[in-house]
């Protein structure tokens, strides 16, 4: 039986279902490290192009959080304000989108870093 719900409840119905596919309990080793070394480790490491322009090293959780020359990319429990998310989301100028010059991110890498920084960035 197909019940008619209205524009309000399929709204609900639509936002919950989100909710239900959203990563929850992100584990840096588990799921953000892979992300980062398949994605951003050929450019951020010592020596490399992403290196030697920015300092930032996503080698390890500590290099990770460290930041580079300009500062803290990862503010933990602030996705919104995190340099690390404004740059793989396409929110900061194009010319330094990451990753610079390559496929961008799937959907899912993206909301598993949005949902790691907003669960607090755990090295976990």
């Amino acid at each position: 039986m197909i019940r008619h719900v209205g524009y309000c409840g399929a709204i609900i119905v639509c936002g919950a279902m989100l909710l239900a596919c959203a990563p929850r309990n992100v584990s840096f080793s588990a799921d953000v490290q892979p992300i980062l070394k398949q994605r951003c480790m050929e450019c951020h490491v010592p020596g490399a192009p992403g290196y030697i322009a920015s300092s930032f090293d996503v080698s390890s959780y500590e290099t990770l959080m460290k930041g580079g020359k300009y500062g803290a990319l990862v503010i933990p429990g602030d996705p919104l304000t995190s340099t690390l998310n404004m740059l793989v989301e396409g929110r900061a100028n194009p010319s330094i989108h990451m990753p610079h010059g390559r496929e961008k991110l799937s959907d899912r890498e993206i909301e598993t870093l949005r949902v790691w920084v907003q669960e607090g960035a755990k090295n976990n």
